[in-house]
């Protein structure tokens, strides 16, 4: 088997740079989707039934566009067609969302209007984001790769940044930040529509500057089992292929992804009970807390860029995450006790820190476990199974679980630090070898 060769920085950056388009789409929706359904009229306990529908079009789009990507080679590339197509979907859908409360509909008309948006928004960019994951693992060797995904990493968390400030930025021009009952403020619809234009931009660059390997010379440098049971290896199959890594990798996952769950899910109402005294939608110091709220996941893009800079000089990859999900536990466990809203950086930054360890760390393991294995693309879509199943259980017992905290969306956020600390532990079964 040849060895991949080393790429230049400005390769590795060009190969992930369409993922800072997608994640100020990401970022708009994780930072609002709680805040646009609160303000269409949702009751707190049924938020987080919502937020079933993003990660379940994950878990059925992404296995299904990793394995149609294995199979497609034409003059567009293996992977960058199914990017194209994801992201031009996304920008059509992200000027409809932020509209559900502005159309004269009812109430549930609104809220059916919002759920098929989010629907179809969630699955065109996870449509998107697949194929950044697999070109890194097609075209990048052992030894770069945990350097690619740390680029990777720092261009999400900088589209994050982006994302997350702009209903705040925009409220500052002097775009209006509140709006009549159950209409969603301008500053939301503006920021929805300039991150679609950038996302497509971005994407633009991205199929202009990347050239994937052409099949013999992908082949050269990933030797597959040529025999007809591999080649028909279904879903099923693959599974239980799979090796030891890939389970004990997700098991890891389950908790982070959960704990991150109701930091969306909760945190502008948390933030708005915790330092503005107040958990009724319609106020206007309530949306200026989601305006704030998107402020705090800025701080913890800018976290998450630091520590992923950290991440590599670890000489234990193990440690280093173990290490980043314990900081994230502290920094969840401060925000109920946090009531300035300056302060409030602090636990934010800190869960940074995890946010960049869960965007490195399992792609890299995962995608040097499977070397050799074939259908990488497949593998990788199934791996976001476990992604998207533990905030589908998160989703489902949130209701559950903040009745039995009280009904302070807060207390959630320490639901959320002990989950983490179970991921920390879980990280001892991984095998990295």
């Amino acid at each position: 088997m040849k060895e991949r060769p080393d790429l230049s920085f400005w390769k590795l950056w060009n190969l992930s740079f369409g993922f800072f388009g997608v994640q100020i789409a990401y970022a708009l929706q994780s930072a609002n989707i709680s805040r646009i359904f609160a303000t269409l009229g949702a009751d707190p306990h049924n938020l987080s039934y919502f937020w079933i529908l993003p990660p379940l079009m994950g878990i059925i789009v992404q296995p299904i566009v990793g394995s149609l990507s294995d199979k497609t080679w034409c003059k567009f590339g293996r992977r960058i067609p199914y990017l194209f197509v994801g992201a031009a979907v996304a920008v059509a859908v992200m000027c409809l969302l932020p509209n559900a409360g502005s159309l004269g509909l009812t109430v549930s008309s609104a809220m059916i209007f919002g759920l098929i948006s989010l629907m179809l928004l969630d699955t065109s960019i996870n449509m998107a984001m697949q194929p950044f994951k697999m070109l890194v693992g097609d075209m990048v060797n052992e030894k770069q790769k945990t350097f690619a995904y740390s680029i990777q990493s720092f261009l999400c968390n900088a589209g994050s940044i982006v994302g997350y400030v702009f209903p705040f930025f925009f409220t500052i021009l002097g775009i209006s930040n509140v709006a009549a009952k159950g209409v969603i403020p301008d500053s939301v619809i503006y920021s929805f529509y300039v991150g679609a234009a950038i996302l497509i931009l971005c994407v633009i660059y991205t199929t202009l500057k990347v050239k994937e390997m052409p099949p013999k010379e992908y082949n050269e440098y990933h030797p597959l089992k040529e025999n007809a049971e591999e080649d028909s290896a279904n879903w099923f199959t693959l599974l239980k292929r799979a090796p030891r890594t890939f389970w004990t990798v997700g098991l890891v996952q389950f908790f982070c992804w959960a704990a991150f769950l109701y930091l969306w899910n909760y945190s502008t109402g948390a933030v708005a009970e915790v330092v503005w005294r107040t958990t009724d939608p319609a106020t206007s110091a309530f949306q200026d807390a989601g305006n704030w709220v998107g402020i705090l996941f800025a701080v913890q893009a800018i976290g998450s860029v630091i520590w992923a800079l950290v991440i590599p000089m670890f000489p234990n990859k193990k440690v280093a995450y173990v290490v980043s999900l314990a900081i994230g536990a502290v920094g969840f466990a401060m925000i109920p006790y946090t009531h300035n809203q300056f302060a409030m950086f602090v636990p934010f930054l800190f869960i940074g820190c995890t946010w960049a360890a869960m965007l490195a760390l399992p792609f890299t393991f995962v995608t040097n476990s499977l070397e050799g294995y074939g259908h990488m693309g497949a593998y990788l879509g199934l791996f976001n199974g476990t992604i998207c199943i533990p905030q589908i259980v998160a989703a489902l017992l949130g209701g559950l679980i903040l009745t039995l905290v009280g009904g302070a969306q807060s207390s959630m956020m320490i639901v959320a630090a002990v989950s983490l600390i179970l991921g920390a532990f879980a990280v001892y079964a991984i095998d990295d070898k």
